[in-house]
């Protein structure tokens, strides 16, 4: 029998990598459920929308990600990132099904010198780690079975992200700057997803309570986006697509509306010792993404 697994959102970089991921498999029926169907900032739509599906675990993708955007609009970040996964956890507690749910590096500060642990302080410095933070918070109060799962650095051959852009301005551009004092571990979507279905099975065969609670779950290895630049670039150009010189600045020479963290490395290994799931390392998963982006053309 399929187990039914229901995501929350029906678009973007996570949701077509589980989609593509599910594809494969004859085990799960993967259920997307967004607007107009789930509206996350309409807290009363929530329960009877998952409710009504009657799926044996959540995976809880969707949230309000436009960083900058955030910070002049925290209401309606805080009402889809902060107390939406509070309400999700509550259907599910009525439900009596495990909730995956992703978080961010975002939650943190950014200023300690080595990866952050589950167990490091937050002190999240902008609007959208703070509406992340308090979603945490909302599903850890709302239930017992779940899972957080924080990440970082997403890109995929799906959506708007980093790998994209950079292809993108390549086109046009023989030289491009970019940050390199951030430091972080980039993770491909594709990844992310496997993970995620991972994860979810172990939930749904055991009800151990170690295997519940905050994990964190990036791609291996670590790297500034310059270094990251530098290597999409690289692939891009052997398989036949745009390619430009990387110009390193300082976080200084490229302000944003939001600040970010300069250290955005997470230690994932609770992840490998709990749920024994360790994402590759980002330098194959780079060579995948990039391949797919170049013969698919769709920056």
């Amino acid at each position: 029998m399929k187990r039914r697994f229901l995501v929350t959102g029906t678009e973007g970089q996570v949701v077509g990598s589980l989609v593509e991921k599910a594809e494969r498999r004859d085990d799960i029926e993967l259920v997307l459920v967004g607007l107009p169907d789930l509206d996350l900032s309409q807290t009363a739509m929530i329960a009877p929308a998952i409710e009504a599906l009657r799926p044996d675990v959540i995976l809880s993708v969707a949230a309000y990600t436009a960083v900058d955007a955030a910070e002049t609009d925290e209401e309606m970040a805080h009402a889809v990132n902060g107390i939406a996964p509070g309400e999700i956890g509550r259907a599910a507690g009525h439900l009596d099904i495990p909730v995956v749910h992703l978080s961010t590096d975002y939650v943190f500060a950014g200023d300690k010198r080595t990866p952050y642990l589950e167990t490091d302080e937050t002190g999240p410095i902008g609007a959208y780690g703070r509406t992340k933070l308090a979603g945490e918070t909302a599903l850890a109060a709302a239930t017992a079975n779940h899972v957080v799962l924080r990440t970082a650095w997403v890109y995929s051959p799906f959506g708007k992200n980093f790998a994209k852009t950079m292809l993108r301005l390549a086109e046009t551009r023989d030289r491009i700057p970019v940050v390199a004092d951030q430091f972080g571990n980039p993770t491909s979507a594709l990844d992310i997803a496997d993970a995620l279905l991972g994860v979810a099975e172990n939930l749904l065969a055991s009800s151990a309570p170690a295997l519940r609670g905050l994990f964190h779950m990036t791609g291996s290895g670590e790297a500034s986006w310059a270094d990251f630049s530098e290597e999409i670039f690289r692939i891009s150009k052997a398989v036949g697509g745009p390619a430009a010189e990387v110009d390193r600045i300082a976080t200084s020479g490229y302000p944003t509306p939001a600040k970010r963290p300069q250290n955005s490395r997470l230690d994932c290994g609770k992840l490998a010792r709990v749920h024994g799931i360790r994402l590759p390392h980002w330098h194959g998963s780079t060579v995948e993404v990039v391949r797919r982006l170049i013969e698919g053309r769709t920056m």
